[in-house]
């Protein structure tokens, strides 16, 4: 059974990483003309090490020197198990230490330290170095590790550190292909005949080919033409190995390290991330708002760090605190990071994402939902978020997408929240239950108000009772009105579910002569203002009747200032259907007929025309219009 495990190197420069790799595999990582010519690693080298019981060790080899921690991180994501290389004659030096601290803050768990350059030391000597290391790794993940000299040059004890190997990565849990897939691209380039190529390490999820997929944060997407793993065409990638993905309606400049190829729909990038945070022991004190390098996946950004119980983080401290960077990142909650020193370079801690998406907040509103999101508890982490997201919630897709889990995980947690009632689906979402209460408060409270205001309005517009809920989606919207029993919705408009018109005998009477008015002039009634005149009213109450009387379906309205009677209304498209049924061929009808058809005038005409075409009675076409009623009886 194929298995897939990465290995990745770390140490100073020049301790031997490459020369290992090509120990070990026959394959030389440094693939750079420069990096032959100066014989160091400058960019991320790759390799297998295939064992017979289908178990495959994908091995990134990264940068040892100073100036190129940059490039060393962009390959450290993804490792399951670190080879700590250390050469014999040199023992730990500066970036042995930086790149342990590196690997400990990714949260790398398993690892094995390699001493190189056996052959140049004498037995004494390796004794002695071997107990600096022991005490350079005490106290870190690498306590207790196996630590095993070889030589690449000689090929002393490789067999050894094979099976070394080969037993850890049978001991390292398989990466989980439940989750959305990811893969941080740290290579691009093209291939004659294939078009462009990304490469990265897979660290959730599956992809096949013809799949689509969408590289964040450019919000691009393109089709799979083909998959590579390990020198192999494949049909499906999986979580946990080295892919080379071949798209397909993409051209190479449009994409760059630091992007991430993901599963549609699901994944938001991000400037703003709400973090906890760990400083190193040996670093100075960091102060919040201080500008620092941002590292998460392949990618890399500046930005700054607002620390929020505290004005300045000590050595070896931890707090939670927020990110503001400025370049958008692909993350979720639960993944690592690294920040380094703004100027001069230098890593001073990392930490994990616990919200990608935060909402605005003030550094006294207090931290309770970050510690929800780092006690580890699925289900509460996803009802404290639902409950952040306050009425406009969470769909399921964005969950998925949000927090570091399998999706059946995310889909029982939600059910059983639902099941609870914490949270409520409204269409494709999930609100808090605490939040549809608060709107379901501020309605009621607000047509309060209004019917107060006025008594003779049948309700309020839908759509001036929404804007008190800025940005909220009309359909959302409206599945939360249908969660209100309290409130009764008729047209356009939303009442209190026992309110009435109260009308004064003085009311009654205006209605009926309105209604008198307008069904004495037939299909020339009389204008709003011209009602409003004749009643002694203003337009503003003469409005509030008329709408009043379509609502109790006596009028029809054609515009604000045009209303029929139901009766008239009835009549007009009774004279259309025998239009019709005199040309039965779908005729053409031109204003001019159908001014003549009802006995109007063309003042009136066009705006009974207008209202016609919006209710797919008739459809304009040029001057002439089409009747589209369905013949009566069909």
């Amino acid at each position: 059974m194929a298995r897939y495990v990465i290995l990745g190197t770390a140490g100073h420069i020049d301790h031997g990483k490459s020369s290992l790799v090509k120990a070990l595999t026959g394959t030389d990582p440094d693939r750079l003309k420069e990096e032959k010519e100066r014989g160091i690693t400058i960019e991320l080298g790759f390799a297998d090490l295939a064992f017979d019981d289908g178990l495959t060790i994908g091995i990134v080899d990264v940068p040892g020197h100073e100036r190129l921690v940059r490039n060393m991180l962009a390959g450290a994501g993804g490792i399951d198990i670190v080879a700590m290389v250390i050469a014999a004659d040199e023992g730990v030096m500066p970036q042995s230490r930086e790149h342990l601290a590196i690997c400990d803050l990714l949260g790398i768990a398993r690892g094995i330290v390699v001493l190189t350059k056996s052959d140049m030391v004498d037995a004494d000597w390796l004794e002695l170095v071997t107990d600096d290391v022991r005490a350079f790794i005490a106290g870190t993940f690498l306590e207790g590790a196996e630590i095993v000299a070889v030589s690449s040059k000689t090929g002393d004890n490789l067999d050894t550190l094979k099976k070394t190997i080969h037993k850890m990565a049978l001991e390292t849990p398989v990466k989980s292909e439940r989750g959305i897939f990811r893969l941080p691209i740290d290579r691009v380039f093209t291939l004659k005949g294939f078009g462009t190529v990304v490469t990265g390490t897979a660290i959730g999820g599956k992809l096949s080919v013809e799949e689509s997929v969408e590289i964040l944060p450019r919000d691009t997407e393109c089709k799979v033409r083909g998959l590579h793993s390990h020198g192999k065409s494949i049909r499906t990638a999986r979580a946990g190995q080295r892919v080379a993905v071949n798209l397909q309606g993409i051209e190479k400049e449009d994409i760059a390290r630091g992007d991430t190829l993901v599963s549609p729909g699901r994944l938001e990038s991000t400037t703003v991330i709400d973090a906890s945070v760990r400083l190193l022991k040996d670093v100075q004190p960091l102060k919040t708002m201080s500008p620092v390098h941002f590292h998460i996946g392949t990618a890399e950004t500046v930005g700054r760090i607002l620390l929020y119980d505290t004005d300045a983080l000590k050595p070896g401290e931890e707090a939670f605190c927020q990110f503001r960077i400025d370049n958008p990142v692909v993350a979720m909650s639960g993944d690592r990071f690294v920040i380094r020193r703004f100027s001069p370079l230098a890593t001073l801690g990392g930490g994990v994402v616990l919200d990608p998406s935060p909402r605005r907040r003030k550094r006294k509103d207090g931290v309770a939902d970050l510690e929800v999101y780092a006690s580890g508890n699925l289900a509460r982490a996803i009802e404290t978020k639902i409950s952040r997201e306050g009425i406009r919630g969470m769909t399921l897709a964005r969950l998925e997408g949000w927090i570091k889990a399998d999706i059946p995980a995310i889909a029982a947690a939600v059910d059983s929240l639902k099941k609870s009632g914490a949270v409520l689906p409204v269409e494709d979402a999930f609100i808090h239950s605490s939040a549809v209460t608060g709107f379901r408060e501020r309605v009621v409270t607000r047509l309060r108000e209004f019917h107060r205001a006025n008594p003779m309005k049948p309700g309020m517009a839908k759509e001036e009772l929404r804007g008190m809920f800025p940005g909220l989606p009309p359909k959302i919207f409206g599945g939360l009105l249908a969660l209100t029993r309290e409130v009764a919705v008729e047209q356009e408009f939303v009442r209190s579910a026992g309110h009435k018109v109260a009308l004064t005998e003085t009311d009654e009477a205006t209605k009926k002569g309105v209604l008198d008015k307008i069904g004495a002039g037939g299909f020339q009634p009389p204008l709003l203002k011209e009602l409003a005149d004749e009643m002694k009213m203003t337009e503003k109450r003469m409005a509030d009747v008329l709408k009043l009387l379509a609502v109790e379906g006596k009028l029809k309205r054609i515009t604000d200032a045009v209303y029929i009677t139901t009766g008239r209304y009835d009549e007009m498209i009774a004279l259309l259907r025998k239009f019709q049924a005199e040309k039965p061929e779908m005729p053409d009808m031109t204003v001019a007929e159908f001014r003549d058809l009802v006995g109007t005038t063309r003042k009136f005409a066009l705006p009974f025309l207008e209202h016609l075409d919006s209710a797919r009675i008739t459809m304009r076409i040029g001057d002439a219009r089409k009747i589209i009623l369905k013949p009566a009886g069909a």
